[in-house]
C-alpha cells in the first residue's frame, strides 16, 4: 500500500502530463505484477463496489476518536473530503504511530484479504477490521484504504495517459496496450502478463496460451479536437469529409462469432440497454466492427437525446419505453471486416467498405451523411449549412481527413469537431461544495440559479472553466460569504455572476426549474454585473428548440 500511495501522490501532485507518465512507468517498472495491474484499475477511473458506506465510516470515526460530532462536521468542511477528515483525525489522535508489518503490505493483498472479505458482512463485523486497518497504516494509507471502501478514489489519469505509461514501461507500441486495455478485464497478475507481454511473443501468458482478445474486445476510439473559429486554416475543402455531427451514444457495434455486442466509448458493455438493436446485429457479417452513434431515431430524423436518455440506467425496458425511444445506430467507420483489422486503411477506402456493408442491411442501420463537395464546394458555403445544425437535430459538423487512418484517442490535425455555438445565459451563484481529487480543499462544485417571479431558481451545476487563479479568488470569496451549510454544502449570498454555457436544453418535469440543460460549464466570472441583471427562467425556456434538438438534456 506504501508504494501504491507515493505513485498516487504523485499523480495527483502535478497537472504535468510527462511527470505524471514518468511516475507511472517508474513505478510500473518495479511494482509486483498483481499490484500493477489493481493500480492500473484504480488510476483509471475503475472501482471496487463500495464495501462500507460513508455514513458508517464517519460514526466509526466519531467513536474512536472521541470527535464532537459539531467538530467533526467543522473538520469536514475545512478538508472537504470524508475520507480526508477520517486519516487526519485518527493520525492526530491514536497514541502510537502506525504498526510497520501491516503497512508493508502489498495493495493487491490489501484489496484480496483487506477489502474483498468484509462484502457481505454485517456492519458490527466489518467495524473491528476497519478499525484494525486504520490502526495498521499510515495516515496516506488510511485516506486510500477510506476510498477504496467507499468506491470513491479518484485521480487524474486518462486511459491515453495510462497506456503511454504501460507502452513505455514494456517497450510496446501504444496502439497495442490500447486495444489490450479496452473492454472489461480482472485486475491480476495473469492480466498484467498478458498486457505487457512483447508483440513476437504473441502475448503469451505463463501458461503458455496465447493471448488473443475476447470476442467482445472494442477498438480504442478514435476521438476529435474541437476546432476554434473557422476551418479554412486546417486546408483544401477537397481534403475533407464533412459530416454532420450527431448526439447519442458514440459506441462500437461488433459481430464476432454468431455473438454481437455494442461497447460505449466509457469501455461500458451496453448490449443489454438495446435490445431493438439485436435485428440489426444479426444482418451483419460475421466479423464487423462498426463505429458510429446510437441514437433515439423516428419519423426519419433523430430524436432529441433526452428521449434516447428516458432509457437509459433503467433496469427493465417495457415495450412503451421501446416504442416511445425507438433505438437506431448511425454507422460512420468501418474498423474490421470478415475479421481483419482495417483501421490502417485511409479513411476514404473505410467509407467506401461501409457504404457497401450497410446497403440495404436493416433500418435501424443508418449511414452517416457527407455533404458532397458538389453540394458545399468550399468552407463559406459550409459555414452557412452548419447555421442549420439544430434543425436537423444535430450538433454541427466532424471534419475528418480523406487520408487519415484509425488511430487511437486524439490525434490532432486528421479529426475535428465544428460545433454550432452553445446556448448561453448569465446565472447568480447560490451553491457551492468542494471538489473532487486534487480540488478536494476547494469549493469548485458550484450550483447557478436564474430568476422566477422575484426569486432565484437552481438550474445547473458546473465543475469547469474557471482558471486556477479564479478559482483561489471564488473560493476565498464563498468561505467569506456563505450564508448557511448543510453538511459540505453552502449557501451563499447571490450577489456573484457567471455566464454559462451547455450543448443542449429541454423541458424536464424532474426539475424544480421545469428545464434540464447538457452539459453546462463557466464561460466566464460576470463582475461588470449585478445579481439583479442575471436571466430570467423564462428566458432559457424561449431557448428550446421547437422540435427540441439537438442533445436535450
Amino acid at each position: 500500500m506504501r508504494r501504491f500511495g507515493d505513485v498516487y501522490d504523485a499523480v495527483d501532485a502535478t497537472t504535468s502530463t510527462n511527470a505524471k507518465v514518468a511516475a507511472l512507468v517508474a513505478w510500473l517498472r518495479e511494482a509486483p505484477p498483481a499490484d500493477a495491474a489493481w493500480g492500473l484499475y484504480f488510476l483509471t477511473g475503475r472501482r471496487l463496489k463500495r464495501t462500507v458506506g460513508p455514513r458508517l465510516l464517519a460514526t466509526w470515526a466519531l467513536e474512536r476518536t472521541g470527535t464532537p460530532a459539531w467538530l467533526f462536521s467543522e473538520c469536514m468542511g475545512a478538508a472537504g473530503d470524508l475520507a480526508e477528515t477520517i486519516a487526519l483525525l485518527v493520525d492526530a489522535q491514536r497514541p502510537r504511530g502506525p504498526s510497520g508489518a501491516e503497512s508493508e503490505l502489498t495493495l493487491s493483498r490489501w484489496v484480496t484479504e483487506r477489502i474483498l472479505p468484509l462484502r457481505g458482512l454485517t456492519a458490527d463485523a466489518q467495524r473491528p477490521h476497519v478499525l484494525a486497518a486504520w490502526d495498521a497504516l499510515d495516515r496516506r494509507g488510511v485516506y486510500l484504504f477510506n476510498k477504496l471502501l467507499t468506491g470513491e478514489l479518484r485521480v487524474g489519469v486518462s486511459d491515453t495517459l495510462a497506456v503511454r505509461a504501460v507502452a513505455q514501461a514494456a517497450g510496446l507500441p501504444s496502439a497495442t496496450v490500447a486495444h489490450r486495455l479496452m473492454g472489461s478485464w480482472e485486475p491480476t497478475a495473469e492480466f498484467f502478463a498478458r498486457l505487457t507481454a512483447p508483440d513476437d511473443a504473441q502475448a503469451a501468458h505463463p501458461g503458455g496460451e496465447a493471448f488473443a482478445p475476447p470476442r467482445s474486445r472494442p477498438y480504442p476510439f478514435m476521438l476529435a479536437a474541437p476546432l476554434e473559429g473557422e476551418p479554412g486554416p486546417v486546408g483544401e475543402r477537397a481534403l475533407w469529409q464533412v459530416e454532420w455531427k450527431w448526439d447519442g451514444i458514440r459506441a462500437q457495434l461488433i459481430k464476432r462469432a454468431g455473438e454481437h455486442f455494442l461497447w460505449s466509448r466509457g469501455e461500458e458493455l451496453i448490449t443489454q440497454r438495446f435490445p431493438d438493436l439485436e435485428p440489426l446485429s444479426r444482418a451483419l457479417p460475421d466479423g464487423t466492427v462498426l463505429d458510429g452513434e446510437v441514437l433515439a431515431f423516428g419519423a426519419g430524423a433523430p430524436l432529441p437525446f433526452s428521449v434516447l436518455q428516458r432509457r437509459i440506467g433503467r433496469q427493465k425496458l417495457s415495450a412503451q419505453i421501446l416504442a416511445d425511444a425507438p433505438a437506431a445506430f448511425m454507422a460512420y467507420d468501418l474498423l474490421e471486416q470478415g475479421g481483419a483489422d482495417v483501421r490502417a486503411l485511409p479513411l476514404d477506402e473505410r467509407r467506401a467498405r461501409l457504404e457497401a456493408l450497410a446497403r440495404g442491411r436493416d433500418a435501424r442501420l443508418l449511414l452517416s451523411e457527407v455533404i458532397r463537395e458538389q453540394e458545399a464546394p468550399t468552407w463559406e458555403v459550409l459555414s452557412v449549412l452548419r447555421r442549420e445544425s439544430r434543425a436537423r437535430g444535430v450538433e454541427g459538423f466532424m471534419l475528418k481527413r480523406r487520408a487519415s487512418v484509425y488511430g487511437a484517442g486524439r490525434k490532432r490535425g486528421e479529426w475535428w469537431k465544428w460545433k454550432i455555438d452553445p446556448y448561453s445565459v448569465d446565472a447568480v451563484l447560490v451553491y457551492a461544495q468542494p471538489g473532487q481529487g486534487r480540488r478536494a480543499s476547494l469549493l469548485t462544485d458550484l450550483t447557478f440559479a436564474l430568476w422566477k417571479e422575484g426569486a432565484l431558481l437552481p438550474v445547473a451545476k458546473a465543475y469547469s472553466g474557471l482558471t486556477d487563479e479564479e478559482i483561489d479568488r471564488l473560493d476565498r470569496w464563498i468561505r467569506r460569504h456563505t450564508v448557511e451549510r448543510f453538511g459540505p454544502v453552502r449557501s451563499v449570498e447571490p450577489t456573484q455572476v457567471f455566464e454559462l454555457h451547455f450543448e443542449g436544453i429541454a423541458p424536464s418535469p424532474r426539475h424544480k426549474s421545469g428545464v434540464a440543460v447538457r452539459f453546462p460549464r463557466i464561460a466566464r466570472w460576470r463582475t461588470d454585473k449585478k445579481a439583479e441583471e442575471a436571466d430570467q427562467i423564462e428566458t432559457l425556456r424561449r431557448l428550446i428548440p421547437e422540435r427540441n434538438g439537438p442533445g436535450g438534456a
